[in-house]
């Protein structure tokens, strides 16, 4: 039974899966919280300020022309006040009420921030809702908006939102002090917004002029030292705090403790970015959003470091370089990298339009970085950000920037240390294979229980469906189903999860995955591709999976044993939103729609199961596909509910058509 955030079962599990180093370190952050109640400092006061970080001349000029109009376009429907997050419109972004969640209606409370309850919808709203405007990605895409066109409407629009934010949020004060993974983000943007607004009349009295800007960037860069995030919490939070922390120390560096900042962010990145991504440059907490974000944020911190002339660590450079490649490796031939463990749309620097690829801007930086591999899928569409940051990085292949490094003469399939194998056959066959750890640290707090569930796709199209991740907070049993095993392509024993759950961010018992075979030796002739694993979450049985991809037909067979006493099974099959199914006995016929074109497949599922069709269901959740975070549609989930005795095999069979 999952025990919920913030109430003292959680606070139990969560303190058993600390070590002594960390407990010592929260015990001391509490003290320092109680002292800072009633003990806040005014900040140093500045005087001579200067921003110097700016953007080389003619860096602007390059931006393509259909990106900048993408970004004109978004930065007008924020003038008028129109904008989305995580599913819900919002019409009030002209004047917004910076603590107010339109999801909900609630306001988050005001007062002393540690004394704020956000874990508690009831009490805040939806904390995601409130958090994310004030992320002020809004406000950098209005100032890349003003760069490119010199339009002082969206600059002012920036200047009056910041003035609006800081005069709302003194320091420490309300539910914006609270995380520090929101303060890294936020001053990132305020880094971009100075450096966008660098032609602007008015740029000079918002930032180095302005007292209240001081104090606003001086307590966030005290808190972010104070208070890092630690132990099994120093995850992709922790990458952000420190980008954050050394992008404004670099920038804004205007005050007596800013090279120690700088100096201690920096370690903090280097020994942070190697701890969070495996030596493949998979991202350790093998959820594919989290590797984007750290990977811009990576860059981010980068382009500071060049622009403000301060050397950085070759392995920093490395390990971004390892996370280019292993992205471009793993995505489908749509770009579409797998849909691991959770998401929530996190991004470390917005200056990009609606409809802008993600991660093919990604890889585009990659390549003006780093420089692109023969086997890197190609990258058609445009941006505004690769230009920006490329224009302040030195490119990796510039004498002194990195070591010399070996990188993959073809393109990887397998990545042992994370346990993924992606197995590619005709017609656009994508198909992953999970046989990795259940996830990052003692908490594995974006995992989910998935051990040798698999992934396919049909050129781009998803066929059995990783069904995303939906919320975080406040609807505990979406939260429950959507990284629950039922939730995924894989095996359940007895109506329990592999792995054990205590809250929504947290497993207090871990499966284990073995990845016995991943032979892709044959995936260039036309034989047939093979992958096996087993994970032991259901002792004394062990579910052992194994899974071949044969070329010359394009047909990708699954067989599931169980080795142990009788149990009860359920296999689930989930299916893209895209596609649907005419379920007939264990025989389901698979249609969908691709650039016009009809097709289809067959999947031929195991007899000795009773098959049933699920769609939109809610009591209990089951048939849901979840494309970004706070959105949900429906979506065909096939069960097959039976027993093993330990002796039979289960045997499904995906043959496409046409």
């Amino acid at each position: 039974m999952t025990v919920s955030a913030g109430s003292p079962g959680w606070y139990l599990r969560r303190l058993s899966r600390m070590g002594p180093r960390e407990i010592g370190g929260r015990v001391g952050d509490t003290v320092r919280r109680r002292r800072w109640r009633s003990a806040l400092p005014d900040g140093p006061s500045v005087t001579g300020a200067r921003f110097t970080a700016v953007l080389p001349a003619g860096t602007l000029d390059a931006v393509p022309p259909d990106a900048a109009k993408r970004l004109v376009a978004d930065a007008d429907r924020l003038m008028a006040g129109h904008a989305e997050y995580f599913g819900v419109a919002r019409d009030d972004l002209a004047d917004p009420d910076w603590f107010r969640d339109p999801k909900t209606g609630r306001r988050a409370p005001e007062g002393y921030a540690f004394d704020v309850p956000y874990r508690d919808e009831d009490a805040v709203g939806d904390v995601k809702q409130i958090w994310e405007l004030s992320r002020h990605h809004h406000l950098t895409v209005l100032a890349a908006a003003y760069a490119v066109t010199g339009d002082e409407r969206y600059a002012e629009r920036v200047a009056a939102h910041l003035r609006s934010w800081w005069a709302a949020n003194a320091p420490l004060s309300g539910v914006h002090w609270t995380s520090g993974i929101e303060l890294g983000i936020r001053l990132l943007s305020w880094v971009w917004v100075r450096r966008l607004l660098d032609g602007w009349p008015g740029a000079a009295e918002l930032f180095e002029g302005n007292p209240v800007a001081h104090r606003q960037i001086w307590h966030h860069q005290r808190w972010l030292a104070a208070f890092p995030s630690r132990g099994s919490s120093a995850n992709n939070h922790v990458i952000a705090e420190t980008a954050g922390q050394f992008a404004a120390a670099c920038a804004f560096d205007w005050f007596p403790a800013s090279a120690r900042w700088r100096a201690d962010a920096l370690r903090s990145l280097e020994r942070q970015l190697r701890a969070n991504t495996f030596p493949s440059g998979l991202n350790r907490e093998l959820a594919s959003e989290y590797h984007g974000l750290v990977l811009e944020l990576g860059l981010a911190a980068v382009a500071e470091a060049d622009a403000a002339h301060v050397p950085v660590p070759a392995t920093v450079r490395l390990v971004l370089l390892r996370m280019t490649d292993a992205l471009a490796a793993v995505v489908d031939d749509r770009l579409r990298p797998p849909r691991q463990g959770d998401a929530d749309d996190g991004h470390g620097l917005v200056v990009d339009g609606a409809g802008t690829d993600r991660w093919g801007s990604l890889l585009a930086t990659g390549e003006a970085v780093f420089g692109r591999l023969a086997w890197w899928p190609a990258v058609t569409g445009t941006d505004v950000r690769t230009g920006l940051l490329a224009a302040l990085v030195r490119p990796y292949a510039k004498e002194g920037t990195g070591p010399a490094v070996s990188r993959p003469a073809n393109r990887p399939d397998r990545f042992a240390d994370a346990g993924m194998t992606v197995l590619r056959g005709p017609g656009k066959i994508w198909c992953r294979c999970d046989g990795g750890p259940h996830g990052f640290l003692s908490i594995a707090a974006h995992a989910h229980a998935d051990a040798l569930s698999v992934e396919v796709r049909h050129d781009g199209v998803d066929v059995l469906a990783d069904p995303g991740t939906f919320c975080y907070h406040g609807q505990p049993e979406w939260r429950r189903y959507f990284r629950s095993t039922l939730g995924h392509n894989t095996l359940e024993l007895d109506g329990e999860d592999q792995s054990v759950s205590g809250g929504p961010f947290l497993w207090t018992r871990h499966a284990r995955s073995r990845v016995l075979v991943a032979d892709t030796s044959g995936a260039g002739d036309g034989g047939t591709v093979r992958w096996c694993a087993e994970h032991d979450g259901y002792l004394p049985s062990v579910h052992r999976r194994r899974v071949e991809l044969t070329a010359a037909s394009g047909e990708l067979r699954v067989v599931d044993e169980v080795r142990g006493p009788r149990r009860a099974v359920r296999l689930a099959f989930h299916l893209g939103p895209a596609v649907t199914a005419e379920l007939a006995g264990n025989r389901a016929q698979l249609t969908w729609t691709r650039d016009g074109e009809d097709r289809s497949a067959v999947l031929d599922l195991p007899g000795q199961l009773s098959w049933t069709a699920h769609r939109g269901e809610s009591d209990p959740p089951l048939g849901w596909y979840s494309a970004g975070f706070g959105r949900k549609e429906p979506a065909t989930t096939l069960v097959g509910a039976g027993f093993t005795d330990g002796t039979e095999s289960f045997t499904t069979v995906l043959g496409f058509e046409g």
